[in-house]
Protein backbone atom coordinates (compact mmCIF):
# COMPACT_ATOMS: atom_id res chain seq x y z
CA UNK A 1 0.00 0.00 0.00
CA UNK A 2 2.55 2.33 0.90
CA UNK A 3 4.63 2.30 -2.68
CA UNK A 4 1.07 2.40 -4.35
CA UNK A 5 0.24 5.64 -2.67
CA UNK A 6 4.08 6.88 -3.31
CA UNK A 7 3.29 5.74 -7.26
CA UNK A 8 -0.09 7.59 -7.14
CA UNK A 9 1.43 11.05 -5.21
CA UNK A 10 4.67 11.25 -8.23
CA UNK A 11 1.78 11.19 -10.82
CA UNK A 12 1.22 14.92 -9.65
CA UNK A 13 5.16 15.88 -9.61
CA UNK A 14 7.59 17.45 -11.98
CA UNK A 15 10.43 15.25 -13.73
CA UNK A 16 12.82 16.98 -11.83
CA UNK A 17 12.54 14.19 -8.45
CA UNK A 18 15.00 13.28 -6.33
CA UNK A 19 17.06 9.80 -6.66
CA UNK A 20 16.07 8.96 -3.36
CA UNK A 21 11.98 9.79 -3.87
CA UNK A 22 12.58 8.30 -7.57
CA UNK A 23 14.21 5.06 -6.36
CA UNK A 24 11.15 4.21 -3.52
CA UNK A 25 8.40 3.82 -6.96
CA UNK A 26 8.87 0.56 -8.59
CA UNK A 27 7.51 0.54 -12.40
CA UNK A 28 5.01 -2.23 -11.86
CA UNK A 29 3.86 1.05 -9.33
CA UNK A 30 4.20 4.06 -11.68
CA UNK A 31 2.47 1.88 -14.11
CA UNK A 32 -0.69 0.27 -11.92
CA UNK A 33 -0.67 4.22 -11.14
CA UNK A 34 -0.78 5.73 -14.48
CA UNK A 35 -3.94 3.40 -15.32
CA UNK A 36 -6.11 5.06 -12.36
CA UNK A 37 -4.65 8.30 -11.86
CA UNK A 38 -2.85 9.85 -14.89
CA UNK A 39 -3.90 13.06 -16.37
CA UNK A 40 -0.45 13.93 -17.94
CA UNK A 41 -1.88 12.95 -21.16
CA UNK A 42 -5.03 14.35 -21.29
CA UNK A 43 -3.85 17.46 -19.79
CA UNK A 44 -1.21 17.34 -23.51
CA UNK A 45 -3.97 16.87 -25.95
CA UNK A 46 -6.46 19.40 -24.16
CA UNK A 47 -4.14 21.88 -24.14
CA UNK A 48 -2.76 21.58 -27.62
CA UNK A 49 -6.54 21.19 -29.00
CA UNK A 50 -7.78 24.26 -27.07
CA UNK A 51 -4.80 26.51 -27.08
CA UNK A 52 -4.43 25.58 -31.11
CA UNK A 53 -6.62 23.49 -32.54
CA UNK A 54 -6.57 22.23 -35.99
CA UNK A 55 -2.49 21.90 -37.23
CA UNK A 56 -2.66 21.72 -41.08
CA UNK A 57 1.35 20.63 -41.93
CA UNK A 58 3.07 23.35 -43.40
CA UNK A 59 1.31 26.84 -42.38
CA UNK A 60 1.67 28.76 -39.06
CA UNK A 61 -1.13 26.90 -37.34
CA UNK A 62 1.50 23.87 -37.39
CA UNK A 63 3.97 26.48 -36.23
CA UNK A 64 2.34 27.26 -33.32
CA UNK A 65 1.57 23.87 -32.61
CA UNK A 66 5.18 22.72 -32.54
CA UNK A 67 5.99 25.98 -30.31
CA UNK A 68 3.24 24.91 -27.93
CA UNK A 69 4.67 21.62 -27.67
CA UNK A 70 8.43 22.79 -27.06
CA UNK A 71 6.87 24.89 -24.36
CA UNK A 72 5.27 21.84 -23.02
CA UNK A 73 7.96 19.69 -23.22
CA UNK A 74 10.03 22.44 -21.51
CA UNK A 75 7.83 22.94 -18.90
CA UNK A 76 7.39 19.19 -17.56
CA UNK A 77 11.68 19.22 -17.54
CA UNK A 78 12.50 17.51 -21.01
CA UNK A 79 15.99 17.91 -21.71
CA UNK A 80 17.39 18.91 -25.16
CA UNK A 81 13.80 19.68 -26.02
CA UNK A 82 13.95 21.27 -29.93
CA UNK A 83 12.19 21.76 -33.16
CA UNK A 84 14.44 20.47 -35.29
CA UNK A 85 12.95 22.27 -39.64
CA UNK A 86 12.42 21.50 -42.56
CA UNK A 87 10.81 22.52 -45.81
CA UNK A 88 8.01 21.00 -47.58
CA UNK A 89 5.63 21.75 -50.61
CA UNK A 90 2.38 23.00 -48.50
CA UNK A 91 -1.18 22.62 -49.99
CA UNK A 92 -4.04 24.09 -47.93
CA UNK A 93 -7.79 23.39 -48.47
CA UNK A 94 -9.08 26.94 -49.89
CA UNK A 95 -12.09 28.42 -49.07
CA UNK A 96 -15.16 26.99 -51.27
CA UNK A 97 -15.92 23.47 -51.38
CA UNK A 98 -19.53 22.05 -52.52
CA UNK A 99 -21.17 19.60 -54.42
CA UNK A 100 -24.88 19.47 -55.70
CA UNK A 101 -26.49 17.00 -57.75
CA UNK A 102 -28.40 18.85 -60.77
CA UNK A 103 -29.48 16.22 -62.65
CA UNK A 104 -32.50 14.34 -62.18
CA UNK A 105 -32.34 14.47 -58.62
CA UNK A 106 -31.18 18.42 -57.51
CA UNK A 107 -29.86 18.36 -53.75
CA UNK A 108 -26.24 19.72 -52.55
CA UNK A 109 -23.82 17.23 -50.64
CA UNK A 110 -21.67 17.48 -48.10
CA UNK A 111 -17.67 17.28 -50.02
CA UNK A 112 -14.33 17.86 -48.45
CA UNK A 113 -11.09 18.40 -50.96
CA UNK A 114 -8.43 15.60 -50.53
CA UNK A 115 -5.15 16.61 -49.72
CA UNK A 116 -3.30 17.23 -53.07
CA UNK A 117 -6.43 18.16 -54.78
CA UNK A 118 -6.49 20.64 -58.30
CA UNK A 119 -8.62 23.81 -57.96
CA UNK A 120 -11.95 23.74 -59.89
CA UNK A 121 -11.51 27.38 -59.99
CA UNK A 122 -14.76 29.48 -58.26
CA UNK A 123 -17.04 28.62 -60.50
CA UNK A 124 -16.59 25.06 -60.03
CA UNK A 125 -17.32 22.36 -63.00
CA UNK A 126 -20.57 20.81 -63.88
CA UNK A 127 -20.08 17.28 -65.47
CA UNK A 128 -21.88 13.45 -65.98
CA UNK A 129 -21.14 10.97 -62.75
CA UNK A 130 -19.92 7.70 -63.40
CA UNK A 131 -20.41 5.40 -60.80
CA UNK A 132 -17.50 2.21 -60.02
CA UNK A 133 -18.10 0.16 -56.86
CA UNK A 134 -14.45 -0.36 -56.03
CA UNK A 135 -10.72 1.00 -56.95
CA UNK A 136 -10.40 -2.13 -58.90
CA UNK A 137 -13.52 -1.61 -61.67
CA UNK A 138 -12.11 1.93 -61.94
CA UNK A 139 -8.75 0.98 -63.49
CA UNK A 140 -10.04 -1.91 -65.54
CA UNK A 141 -12.42 1.09 -67.17
CA UNK A 142 -11.05 2.23 -70.88
CA UNK A 143 -8.85 4.36 -71.76
CA UNK A 144 -10.77 7.79 -72.60
CA UNK A 145 -13.48 6.25 -71.14
CA UNK A 146 -14.51 9.24 -68.74
CA UNK A 147 -13.37 11.79 -70.83
CA UNK A 148 -15.16 15.17 -69.66
CA UNK A 149 -17.25 12.80 -66.47
CA UNK A 150 -16.73 12.91 -62.91
CA UNK A 151 -15.99 9.57 -61.27
CA UNK A 152 -16.89 8.50 -58.12
CA UNK A 153 -15.87 5.57 -56.30
CA UNK A 154 -17.41 3.73 -53.50
CA UNK A 155 -16.26 1.01 -51.33
CA UNK A 156 -17.52 -1.17 -48.39
CA UNK A 157 -15.87 -0.80 -45.44
CA UNK A 158 -16.61 -1.70 -41.85
CA UNK A 159 -15.41 -1.01 -38.49
CA UNK A 160 -12.69 -3.29 -37.24
CA UNK A 161 -11.04 -3.65 -33.98
CA UNK A 162 -7.46 -4.11 -35.80
CA UNK A 163 -8.99 -1.52 -38.40
CA UNK A 164 -7.69 -3.71 -41.13
CA UNK A 165 -10.45 -3.06 -43.61
CA UNK A 166 -8.29 0.62 -44.61
CA UNK A 167 -6.23 -1.38 -46.36
CA UNK A 168 -8.74 -2.49 -48.91
CA UNK A 169 -10.96 0.30 -48.71
CA UNK A 170 -8.36 3.13 -48.73
CA UNK A 171 -6.81 2.78 -52.09
CA UNK A 172 -9.96 4.65 -53.54
CA UNK A 173 -8.52 7.91 -51.88
CA UNK A 174 -4.94 7.32 -52.15
CA UNK A 175 -4.83 6.59 -55.81
CA UNK A 176 -8.47 6.77 -57.13
CA UNK A 177 -8.43 10.51 -58.51
CA UNK A 178 -5.18 9.67 -60.38
CA UNK A 179 -6.50 6.70 -61.77
CA UNK A 180 -9.59 8.44 -63.08
CA UNK A 181 -7.25 11.24 -64.33
CA UNK A 182 -5.66 8.65 -66.50
CA UNK A 183 -9.34 7.57 -68.12
CA UNK A 184 -9.96 11.09 -69.09
CA UNK A 185 -12.13 12.19 -65.83
CA UNK A 186 -12.13 16.33 -64.86
CA UNK A 187 -12.79 15.58 -61.63
CA UNK A 188 -13.50 12.69 -59.12
CA UNK A 189 -15.47 12.28 -55.66
CA UNK A 190 -15.22 9.34 -53.74
CA UNK A 191 -17.32 7.90 -50.58
CA UNK A 192 -15.52 9.06 -47.68
CA UNK A 193 -12.75 6.04 -46.26
CA UNK A 194 -14.68 5.74 -42.69
CA UNK A 195 -17.05 3.66 -40.98
CA UNK A 196 -19.53 6.62 -39.63
CA UNK A 197 -22.83 7.87 -41.07
CA UNK A 198 -22.69 11.35 -39.93
CA UNK A 199 -22.64 14.04 -42.59
CA UNK A 200 -19.08 14.91 -41.87
CA UNK A 201 -16.24 14.38 -45.65
CA UNK A 202 -13.16 12.18 -44.43
CA UNK A 203 -10.12 13.91 -46.11
CA UNK A 204 -6.75 12.33 -46.78
CA UNK A 205 -4.35 12.77 -48.96
CA UNK A 206 -4.16 11.70 -52.77
CA UNK A 207 -1.50 10.87 -54.79
CA UNK A 208 -0.54 14.11 -56.61
CA UNK A 209 0.26 13.82 -60.76
CA UNK A 210 0.72 15.87 -63.38
CA UNK A 211 -1.90 17.62 -64.46
CA UNK A 212 -3.63 16.18 -60.95
CA UNK A 213 -7.73 16.73 -61.34
CA UNK A 214 -10.08 18.11 -58.49
CA UNK A 215 -10.80 15.26 -56.04
CA UNK A 216 -13.23 15.45 -52.66
CA UNK A 217 -14.72 13.01 -50.38
CA UNK A 218 -18.45 12.87 -50.48
CA UNK A 219 -20.01 12.56 -46.24
CA UNK A 220 -21.08 8.83 -45.84
CA UNK A 221 -24.28 9.25 -46.24
CA UNK A 222 -24.11 11.82 -49.54
CA UNK A 223 -22.39 8.77 -51.01
CA UNK A 224 -25.22 5.89 -50.32
CA UNK A 225 -27.50 8.89 -51.74
CA UNK A 226 -25.94 9.17 -54.85
CA UNK A 227 -25.85 5.39 -54.86
CA UNK A 228 -29.37 4.98 -54.76
CA UNK A 229 -29.71 7.73 -57.49
CA UNK A 230 -27.84 5.64 -59.62
CA UNK A 231 -30.26 2.51 -58.64
CA UNK A 232 -33.19 4.52 -59.87
CA UNK A 233 -31.91 6.71 -62.64
CA UNK A 234 -33.20 4.39 -65.34
CA UNK A 235 -29.99 5.25 -67.51
CA UNK A 236 -30.84 8.66 -67.38
CA UNK A 237 -27.12 11.01 -66.87
CA UNK A 238 -26.74 11.93 -63.23
CA UNK A 239 -24.92 15.53 -63.31
CA UNK A 240 -23.11 17.00 -60.25
CA UNK A 241 -21.75 20.32 -59.71
CA UNK A 242 -18.46 20.40 -57.87
CA UNK A 243 -16.40 23.00 -56.47
CA UNK A 244 -13.35 22.84 -54.99
CA UNK A 245 -10.55 25.84 -54.24
CA UNK A 246 -7.47 24.31 -52.80
CA UNK A 247 -4.22 26.08 -53.23
CA UNK A 248 -0.61 25.13 -53.50
CA UNK A 249 1.59 27.92 -51.30
CA UNK A 250 5.41 26.68 -52.74
CA UNK A 251 8.00 25.80 -49.92
CA UNK A 252 7.22 26.56 -46.52
CA UNK A 253 8.32 25.43 -43.11
CA UNK A 254 7.37 22.67 -41.19
CA UNK A 255 9.53 20.64 -38.54
CA UNK A 256 9.60 18.15 -35.83
CA UNK A 257 9.44 18.58 -31.89
CA UNK A 258 11.77 16.24 -29.76
CA UNK A 259 12.87 16.22 -26.12
CA UNK A 260 14.26 13.68 -24.04
CA UNK A 261 14.20 12.17 -20.87
CA UNK A 262 18.08 11.74 -20.98
CA UNK A 263 19.44 8.53 -19.63
CA UNK A 264 22.58 7.09 -17.36
CA UNK A 265 24.49 5.31 -19.94
CA UNK A 266 25.04 7.98 -23.59
CA UNK A 267 26.50 4.90 -25.27
CA UNK A 268 23.43 2.54 -25.19
CA UNK A 269 21.09 3.59 -27.93
CA UNK A 270 18.08 5.34 -26.70
CA UNK A 271 14.20 4.24 -27.02
CA UNK A 272 12.45 6.22 -28.92
CA UNK A 273 8.83 7.01 -28.33
CA UNK A 274 6.78 8.38 -31.47
CA UNK A 275 3.44 10.32 -32.60
CA UNK A 276 2.76 13.04 -34.95
CA UNK A 277 2.27 17.09 -33.73
CA UNK A 278 0.29 18.22 -37.25
CA UNK A 279 -3.57 17.39 -37.97
CA UNK A 280 -6.06 17.87 -41.01
CA UNK A 281 -7.51 21.52 -40.89
CA UNK A 282 -11.17 20.41 -40.27
CA UNK A 283 -10.40 19.25 -37.00
CA UNK A 284 -8.52 19.54 -33.90
CA UNK A 285 -6.51 16.92 -34.30
CA UNK A 286 -7.49 14.89 -30.46
CA UNK A 287 -7.58 11.45 -31.82
CA UNK A 288 -5.03 11.99 -34.50
CA UNK A 289 -2.71 12.51 -33.07
CA UNK A 290 -3.11 14.75 -29.87
CA UNK A 291 -3.54 11.76 -28.08
CA UNK A 292 -0.82 9.78 -29.63
CA UNK A 293 1.58 12.81 -28.05
CA UNK A 294 0.31 12.88 -24.58
CA UNK A 295 0.68 9.37 -24.34
CA UNK A 296 4.29 8.95 -25.62
CA UNK A 297 4.79 12.21 -23.27
CA UNK A 298 3.14 10.94 -20.72
CA UNK A 299 4.58 7.94 -20.24
CA UNK A 300 8.41 8.94 -20.82
CA UNK A 301 7.32 10.93 -17.65
CA UNK A 302 6.33 8.35 -15.61
CA UNK A 303 9.20 5.82 -16.37
CA UNK A 304 11.73 9.43 -15.37
CA UNK A 305 9.62 9.05 -12.32
CA UNK A 306 11.15 5.73 -11.07
CA UNK A 307 14.33 6.69 -11.34
CA UNK A 308 16.51 7.66 -14.13
CA UNK A 309 16.62 5.28 -16.92
CA UNK A 310 19.60 3.56 -18.04
CA UNK A 311 18.60 4.75 -21.81
CA UNK A 312 17.49 7.95 -22.70
CA UNK A 313 14.02 8.21 -23.70
CA UNK A 314 13.55 10.07 -26.80
CA UNK A 315 9.87 11.64 -27.73
CA UNK A 316 9.50 12.34 -31.44
CA UNK A 317 6.57 14.73 -32.24
CA UNK A 318 7.04 14.57 -36.20
CA UNK A 319 5.35 16.91 -38.18
CA UNK A 320 3.50 17.14 -41.92
CA UNK A 321 2.68 13.32 -41.10
CA UNK A 322 -0.92 13.38 -42.70
CA UNK A 323 0.50 15.21 -45.99
CA UNK A 324 3.19 12.60 -46.89
CA UNK A 325 5.42 11.97 -43.57
CA UNK A 326 7.51 14.15 -44.47
CA UNK A 327 8.41 14.55 -40.30
CA UNK A 328 9.79 10.82 -40.66
CA UNK A 329 11.50 10.92 -43.61
CA UNK A 330 13.36 13.87 -42.52
CA UNK A 331 14.05 13.11 -39.08
CA UNK A 332 15.51 9.46 -40.77
CA UNK A 333 17.81 11.59 -43.11
CA UNK A 334 18.91 13.94 -40.12
CA UNK A 335 19.53 11.00 -37.73
CA UNK A 336 20.26 7.86 -39.77
CA UNK A 337 23.88 7.99 -38.04
CA UNK A 338 22.49 8.02 -34.60
CA UNK A 339 21.46 4.43 -33.61
CA UNK A 340 17.94 3.93 -32.17
CA UNK A 341 17.57 0.71 -29.60
CA UNK A 342 13.94 0.40 -30.39
CA UNK A 343 11.06 2.46 -31.62
CA UNK A 344 7.42 2.59 -31.11
CA UNK A 345 4.89 5.00 -31.69
CA UNK A 346 0.81 5.58 -31.24
CA UNK A 347 -1.28 6.99 -33.77
CA UNK A 348 -4.62 5.29 -33.97
CA UNK A 349 -6.49 7.10 -31.72
CA UNK A 350 -6.96 6.92 -28.05
CA UNK A 351 -9.35 3.38 -27.44
CA UNK A 352 -7.54 0.82 -25.07
CA UNK A 353 -4.27 -0.95 -26.03
CA UNK A 354 -5.42 -4.54 -26.77
CA UNK A 355 -2.37 -6.55 -28.50
CA UNK A 356 1.51 -6.38 -28.08
CA UNK A 357 3.84 -7.20 -31.73
CA UNK A 358 7.48 -7.07 -31.68
CA UNK A 359 9.56 -7.78 -34.26
CA UNK A 360 11.95 -9.51 -31.84
CA UNK A 361 9.98 -12.58 -31.28
CA UNK A 362 12.51 -14.92 -32.64
CA UNK A 363 15.88 -13.30 -32.16
CA UNK A 364 15.29 -11.98 -28.49
CA UNK A 365 12.63 -14.47 -27.14
CA UNK A 366 13.29 -13.94 -23.67
CA UNK A 367 12.67 -9.68 -23.93
CA UNK A 368 9.48 -10.25 -26.10
CA UNK A 369 7.99 -12.83 -23.30
CA UNK A 370 8.94 -10.61 -20.79
CA UNK A 371 7.23 -7.25 -22.23
CA UNK A 372 4.51 -9.57 -23.36
CA UNK A 373 3.65 -11.07 -19.57
CA UNK A 374 4.15 -7.46 -18.06
CA UNK A 375 1.82 -6.13 -19.94
CA UNK A 376 -1.12 -8.77 -19.82
CA UNK A 377 -2.90 -6.72 -16.25
CA UNK A 378 -3.79 -4.53 -18.60
CA UNK A 379 -5.70 -7.14 -20.79
CA UNK A 380 -3.16 -6.90 -24.04
CA UNK A 381 -2.51 -10.40 -25.47
CA UNK A 382 0.30 -11.70 -26.82
CA UNK A 383 0.90 -11.95 -30.58
CA UNK A 384 3.20 -13.77 -33.19
CA UNK A 385 2.38 -11.16 -35.92
CA UNK A 386 5.91 -9.07 -36.36
CA UNK A 387 5.47 -5.74 -35.82
CA UNK A 388 6.17 -3.19 -38.55
CA UNK A 389 5.97 0.52 -36.99
CA UNK A 390 3.95 3.37 -37.05
CA UNK A 391 4.37 6.19 -39.90
CA UNK A 392 6.44 8.37 -38.00
CA UNK A 393 9.18 5.84 -37.07
CA UNK A 394 10.94 5.37 -40.45
CA UNK A 395 14.18 6.04 -38.90
CA UNK A 396 13.87 2.30 -37.06
CA UNK A 397 12.78 0.57 -40.79
CA UNK A 398 15.75 2.37 -42.45
CA UNK A 399 18.21 1.00 -39.52
CA UNK A 400 16.78 -2.57 -39.21
CA UNK A 401 16.44 -2.03 -35.42
CA UNK A 402 13.94 -3.32 -32.68
CA UNK A 403 10.34 -2.46 -33.19
CA UNK A 404 7.09 -2.41 -31.05
CA UNK A 405 3.38 -1.88 -31.68
CA UNK A 406 1.03 -1.74 -29.23
CA UNK A 407 -2.21 -1.96 -31.24
CA UNK A 408 -5.20 0.27 -30.00
CA UNK A 409 -8.93 -0.81 -30.66
CA UNK A 410 -9.84 0.89 -33.86
CA UNK A 411 -13.60 -0.15 -33.85
CA UNK A 412 -14.62 3.56 -34.23
CA UNK A 413 -11.35 5.03 -35.05
CA UNK A 414 -12.92 5.51 -38.78
CA UNK A 415 -15.64 7.14 -37.63
CA UNK A 416 -13.66 10.14 -36.58
CA UNK A 417 -9.95 9.30 -38.82
CA UNK A 418 -9.70 13.41 -40.52
CA UNK A 419 -13.35 14.45 -40.30
CA UNK A 420 -14.94 17.75 -38.40
CA UNK A 421 -15.70 15.03 -35.23
CA UNK A 422 -11.80 14.56 -34.38
CA UNK A 423 -12.55 16.72 -31.23
CA UNK A 424 -11.47 16.01 -27.56
CA UNK A 425 -14.88 15.26 -26.16
CA UNK A 426 -14.28 11.64 -28.37
CA UNK A 427 -11.36 10.73 -25.94
CA UNK A 428 -12.57 8.49 -22.56
CA UNK A 429 -9.93 9.24 -20.58
CA UNK A 430 -10.09 5.80 -18.97
CA UNK A 431 -8.61 4.56 -22.26
CA UNK A 432 -6.61 7.27 -22.44
CA UNK A 433 -5.16 6.22 -18.94
CA UNK A 434 -4.94 2.63 -19.98
CA UNK A 435 -2.58 3.85 -23.18
CA UNK A 436 -0.41 5.23 -20.69
CA UNK A 437 -0.06 2.62 -18.68
CA UNK A 438 0.90 0.12 -20.81
CA UNK A 439 3.03 2.79 -22.78
CA UNK A 440 4.57 3.38 -19.32
CA UNK A 441 5.22 -0.28 -18.29
CA UNK A 442 6.93 -1.25 -21.77
CA UNK A 443 9.56 1.87 -22.52
CA UNK A 444 10.21 1.60 -18.46
CA UNK A 445 11.46 -2.08 -19.05
CA UNK A 446 13.04 -1.63 -22.58
CA UNK A 447 15.06 2.22 -21.23
CA UNK A 448 16.37 0.16 -18.30
CA UNK A 449 17.53 -3.71 -20.87
CA UNK A 450 21.24 -3.08 -21.10
CA UNK A 451 21.57 -5.96 -24.42
CA UNK A 452 21.12 -5.30 -27.76
CA UNK A 453 17.11 -5.31 -27.77
CA UNK A 454 16.38 -7.00 -31.08
CA UNK A 455 19.13 -9.77 -29.84
CA UNK A 456 20.71 -9.48 -33.27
Amino acid sequence: MKKYALALAALSLPVAISAQEAGSVSLPDMADGALTQDTIAWNFVEGLTTEVGPRQAGTEAEQRGRDWAVNWLTSQGFQNVADEPFMMDTWVPGELASAAITSPFPQPFQVTPLGGSASTGADGIEAEVVMFATTADLMAAPAGSLDGKIAYISHSMTPTQDGSQYGFAGPARWVGASIAKSKGAVGTVIKSIGTDKHRNPHTGGTRVVDGMIPAGALSIPDALNLERMFERADGRPITMKLVLTPEKLGMTRSGNVVGEIVGRDPSLPPVLLACHLDSWWNGTGAFDDGAGCGIAAAAALHVSHTGQPLRTIRVLMAGAEEVGLHGSVAYSKAHIDEPIGVAFESDFGADRIWRFESNFRETNPELHAQLASSVARFGVANSTIEASGGADINIARDQGTAIIDLQQDGTRYFDLHHTPDDTLDKIDPAQLRQNVAVWTQVAGILANYEGSIKGE
